[in-house]
């Protein structure tokens, strides 16, 4: 299944440059470990997507223990490069 969400400039620019290989969600869309998810980043002068986006693969998935009901952690790997 494929994902299009929202994640903050500063998170976005984590995932790029590779610092960052997971994201924290409600799991509300059902993920799955497989699935493909189109970060679009979002700027935090205006909540506005900023056009920019990169597309991941959920490579794991945590659940329960640690966590607030209904949440997860999403292990993931950059699919491509940077789109403008």
């Amino acid at each position: 299944m494929k994902h299009t969400i929202k994640i903050e400039s500063v998170y976005f620019k984590q995932v790029l440059s590779g610092e960052k290989c997971f994201e924290v969600r409600y799991n509300d869309r059902g993920y799955q470990k497989g699935d493909s998810v189109t970060l679009m980043e979002k700027s935090t002068l205006n909540g506005m997507t900023t056009g920019r986006q990169v597309e991941v693969e959920i490579i794991y998935i945590h659940s329960g223990y640690g966590l607030k009901e209904g949440f997860v952690i999403l292990g993931i790997e950059r699919l491509d490069d940077l789109k403008d």
